[in-house]
């Protein structure tokens, strides 16, 4: 116990780099805590904003009674416009791999926002009639009315939280690779770089996203598409092509050509022998030569 004691006394320092540690710790948990709660409130606050605005869109049957309710099918197609429409922004953050990079949290499956915004389009596209044509039960359609809503919400929570946290849950090394990853993706997708730089570039992106942002099969597709753009066909090369200032040179000087010497006018020709012929009742190969003409 005296050791303790005479040890304590040597070392009674520590104690303030230790209330300071503390302290840190403190805080961060009270900041988390607070977090989740602003988290909570934003949830119950959307969901509530979304109910009344459903309210105020089917409207009072008491207070408009003249009011026409619509179609099964008018409804259907309003609820697949929203349906699609949650479905394309969800796509512009699965298939941009630089909007991944910004905001990596929308594709975190361990973050619970994302982790819920994933179930609720789950539950609406297992919910999604075949057309707008199908007869539904007024149940299903209520159910599915309620799942797009859910599915609007949660992507609406996920997409504000992922734009707060950005890369905040990534260490300090981990953000200089997301920053490395950001930049050659630039170099990757530049149309006025080389195929091989390309390429280099595009390997490189791999590599430093691996094990930090899990990319699925679609994003990869689009961003090799991006990297493999075809050169234009027909271009011409810029050692084979006249420049636009370049002066024409001159076209050479016609070589005079001497005159025709004149002709000797041809002189009468005596009328030329006959061709010889063979008669036919010689044996073959005899040729009769015909008489000279006086």
């Amino acid at each position: 116990m005296d050791e303790f004691w005479r040890w304590l006394g040597n070392f009674w320092w520590l104690i303030f780099p230790l209330m300071g540690m503390l302290g840190g710790l403190g805080r961060a948990w009270q900041k988390a805590l607070d977090r989740r709660h602003r988290r909570r409130l934003e949830i119950i606050k959307a969901k509530g904003e979304l109910k009344a605005a459903q309210v105020a869109a089917r409207g009072n049957p008491a207070a408009l009674p003249t009011a026409k309710p619509e179609s099964q099918a008018v409804q259907l197609e309003r609820l697949f416009a929203a349906h699609d429409e949650m479905t394309h922004r969800w796509l512009d953050y699965e298939l941009d791999v630089a909007k991944l990079i910004a905001y990596p949290a929308m594709s975190d499956g361990r973050q619970p926002l994302t982790a819920a915004f994933l179930r609720a389009k789950k539950a609406a596209d297992n919910l999604r009639p075949d057309s707008a044509k199908a007869r539904v039960t007024p149940e299903h359609l209520a159910d599915y009315r309620e799942a797009v809503t859910d599915y609007e919400v949660a992507f609406d929570v996920a997409e504000r939280d992922a734009r707060r946290l950005k890369d905040s849950s990534f260490s300090e090394d981990e953000r200089k690779r997301l920053d490395t990853a950001k930049q050659l993706l630039t170099v990757a997708i530049d149309q006025a770089a080389t195929p091989a730089e390309r390429q280099i570039a595009y390997r490189r992106v791999r590599q430093e996203l691996d094990g930090l942002i899990s990319l699925s099969d679609g994003a990869i597709e689009v961003l090799e598409q991006k990297v493999a753009l075809e050169l234009t066909t027909g271009a011409v090369r810029t050692s084979d092509a006249t420049p636009a200032d370049a002066t024409p040179a001159p076209a050479p000087a016609p070589v005079p050509q001497p005159a025709p010497s004149p002709q000797p006018a041809p002189s009468p020709q005596s009328a030329p022998w006959p061709v010889p012929a063979r008669a036919p009742s010689t044996a073959p190969g005899r040729v009769i030569h015909p008489k000279r003409l006086p």
